[in-house]
């Protein structure tokens, strides 16, 4: 039985019931996790946004519906206690005009959850619990950039729980979720994957639209077609198409001008599949051939792009990772004649010349968010899965260039996800030949 909301294919409830067994692992004895889907967010009228699923919530459910709760209790005595599921309940009205919802029997095959229950009987089963546990395990957004300003479903239901029942000793749920999440499973690698190949096909079917005169928008819009043709929702996030200057404004996402002969495109652009992410970043010519300098600025990128994949490996930490790979930017950038060795051998270490011009990170984690969070101390280990995206920008030249790849860690070296997606000079102008 599908998911009756999702365009991707049905994915095996081993995943989510592992997922749950991984968290059990993690919780103080005789615990309860009580975990909220997201809400459906506004826009004016009576507009709403489309839905995107807590990422946490899925990773344990699968379950890709709105107003939708999981109660996780592993130590109860009763064995069917121990995961309980509650979904909307639906109604022919419902039915009519938003269409089919989750069946309490749908909603037990795609979480792998036996006792599925309608909303509406959450709050006596949750009292039921919480008279016989110790430790309630609550969620919230605790990345370390995110600016949470509207109250989610999840922060209403804690101030909730914590006035009816102030007397529990509750426990972050947050931290045990990033650490679970940092390394992928085969399952989730597999879905990865898919992502990273719609990513693919997309840019592949987007090159015969490169040319002169052509609007930033119109490539975002063949990318988009290609991706909801192949069964995702659309872009990862929302898709940078840069051309010439732009390009080095880090988050254009305008992509409202014409591309112009002689101009570089920068396209930062990723597919979702099956909520989880892939994330590209690729240049491309308008006029379909580099010119010499872009060539040299484009060749400095992709040696640093390549020896950053050398330097990921299980027990290096991210800060000593960047560190490493702003040494190999400082060369690079001394080889195009941007820095000199007396303003490097001079420069505070707290500030090195090099941000001038590469000024974000190199690398962040990947999998059901595009960012996700993971403890910036905590070192790399296998099973991880982390872009690679490296960049150059110099306004004063109109050239912007970022290449980035997604990179799945092994024990002994890494997988590139995204080796078949040209890359090189050589590469991308032979893709633009061919069409």
């Amino acid at each position: 039985m599908a998911d009756p909301i999702a365009r991707y294919q049905p994915i095996d409830a081993s995943l989510f019931i592992q997922n749950r067994k991984k968290l059990a692992e993690k919780l103080l004895p005789n615990s309860l996790v009580v975990l909220h889907a997201n809400d459906i967010m506004p826009t004016n009228e009576d507009g709403v946004v489309p839905f995107k699923q807590n990422s946490d919530f899925f990773y344990l459910t699968g379950i890709d519906q709105e107003e939708s709760i999981v109660l996780l209790y592993p130590d109860a005595p009763d064995p069917s206690q121990r995961s309980l599921l509650f979904v909307k309940k639906t109604s022919p009205t419902i039915a009519l005009w938003e269409g089919d919802k989750y069946t309490l029997e749908g909603a037990a095959h795609t979480s792998g959850i036996s006792n599925v229950y309608w909303l509406e009987e959450f709050p006596r089963l949750l009292h039921r619990l919480m008279g016989k546990v110790d430790y309630v395990y609550l969620n919230s957004n605790e990345h370390a950039r995110a600016e949470v300003i509207v109250e989610t479903r999840n922060a209403r239901f804690i101030k909730w729980c914590q006035a009816h029942y102030p007397l529990h000793q509750y426990k972050r749920l947050a931290p045990i979720m990033s650490y679970l999440r940092a390394t992928k499973s085969a399952a989730e690698l597999a879905l990865i994957r898919q992502a990273c190949m719609i990513t693919r096909d997309g840019f592949l079917e987007m090159l015969p639209c490169v040319r002169p005169g052509v609007m930033e928008y119109a490539l975002e819009a063949s990318l988009s077609r290609s991706f909801l043709e192949r069964g995702s929702r659309g872009f990862a996030y929302s898709p940078i198409v840069a051309s010439g200057a732009r390009a080095n404004i880090l988050h254009y996402i305008a992509n409202s001008q014409a591309c112009q002969a002689g101009d570089l495109i920068l396209l930062d652009v990723g597919a979702e599949y099956a909520c989880y992410n892939a994330d590209m970043t690729r240049v491309v010519p308008v006029s379909g051939h580099f010119n010499q300098r872009q060539k040299e600025v484009y060749q400095a990128v992709l040696c640093v792009m390549e020896t950053a994949k050398k330097l990921l490996r299980p027990g290096i930490s991210l800060a000593k990772y960047h560190q490493e790979v702003g040494k190999v930017m400082t060369e690079e950038l001394l080889q195009l004649g941007l820095l000199t060795s007396a303003e490097v051998a001079q420069a505070d270490p707290h500030s090195p010349p090099y941000k001038r011009y590469f000024m974000h990170g190199t690398s962040h984690h990947l999998g059901l968010g595009v960012h996700d969070w993971v403890d910036m101390d905590r070192a790399l280990e296998a099973g991880m899965v982390l872009t690679v995206e490296p960049g150059i920008y110099i306004p004063e030249e109109g050239i912007g260039i970022r290449l980035e790849n997604n990179i799945h860690i092994l024990d002994n070296g890494v997988e590139d996800l995204m080796a078949d997606i040209p890359l090189t000079v050589e590469a991308i102008e032979e893709a633009m030949q061919a069409v």
